[in-house]
């Protein structure tokens, strides 16, 4: 089976409805009978199953190796400790001390190659994990999550995106901000749902995004949460810089309600429904036929 759409839903700062967008578009492509993963991206802080529920399917760690110093064959030459770019080898020529700072290291391997006396080996290192709940017949949510102290959340998301492949529709739910996590995610999508609200603030991240999906060269458009709530600068800076405004969600306390319950929008509102529908319809019409 041929992937037809990855949809990236994303945002410059944390707060703005993303998930809010991500499980109630999630929800009515259930309702349409589409086969759809539902990844939750935001390893440091993942929330979709407060919303989505599902039944418990498997999980699996992800791990990377880190290097081990056998002492008996080290000489203390040091060249390790100068190969390593994240200051992850503690080393004391004179004491001759040195110890790996497991916290720090990336995995690069860079130690390995440095060491001509065969005095490092390596470990699997438990990073975090992945897991995927069935929804649906054919519908499933993936968490991502990494472990407590971890440093980077990349190869997880990695892992996690990599497990939803199996589907003909995936939504990403993008970790926050603008940063590596968001990169790896993004970069991964075939379109891209920037969520922002109209505050100064909102206004501020949104360019950030813009220009990083720019220089990716990612489509994308733009969902304005909370209308009523700030100013009309949002929307001069889409028209200005002619991007797609995909839709507008009212400031609205019978809203917020709903989702501080942990319900979903489109579970209670006919209206709604029709327009996430729509939403997607838009997307698939535009850029679904690229992925083929």
């Amino acid at each position: 089976m041929s992937l037809k759409l990855k949809i990236a839903i994303a945002s410059g700062k944390g707060g703005t409805g993303k998930t809010f967008i991500a499980t109630n578009l999630f929800n009515v492509l259930q309702k349409m009978g589409k086969q759809v993963n539902l990844v939750d991206c935001d390893a440091e802080e993942p929330n979709d199953r407060e919303f989505i529920s599902g039944d418990y399917m498997h999980s699996f760690d992800v791990t990377q190796k880190i290097p081990v110093v056998d002492e008996s064959k080290c000489t203390y030459c040091g060249k390790c400790y100068d190969y390593c770019n994240y200051h992850a080898i503690f080393f004391l020529s004179e004491q001759r001390v040195i110890q790996v700072l497991d916290e720090h290291c990336h995995g690069c391997g860079a130690c390995s190659v440095a060491c001509e006396y065969g005095a490092i080996t390596d470990k699997d290192d438990v990073l975090g994990t992945v897991t995927r709940y069935k929804v649906q017949q054919n519908t499933h949510l993936i968490e991502t999550r990494i472990k407590v102290g971890v440093h980077s959340s990349v190869p997880v998301i990695k892992e996690g995106i990599k497990a939803a492949m199996d589907a003909e529709l995936v939504l990403l739910d993008a970790p926050p901000g603008t940063s590596c996590a968001f990169i790896q995610t993004v970069a991964m999508a075939d379109y891209v749902v920037l969520v922002t609200e109209p505050t100064p603030f909102g206004l501020s991240n949104l360019r950030q995004s813009v220009e990083t999906l720019r220089s990716l060269g990612k489509p994308h458009g733009v969902i304005v949460n909370r209308i009523g709530l700030g100013n009309n600068e949002v929307f001069d800076y889409l028209k200005n810089e002619n991007i797609s405004l995909l839709m507008s969600v009212p400031f609205d306390r019978s809203i917020a309600k709903i989702y501080s319950n942990g319900q979903l929008l489109t579970n209670a509102s006919d209206e709604w429904t029709m327009k996430f529908t729509q939403l997607f319809d838009n997307i698939f019409e535009k850029h679904g036929n690229s992925s083929y």
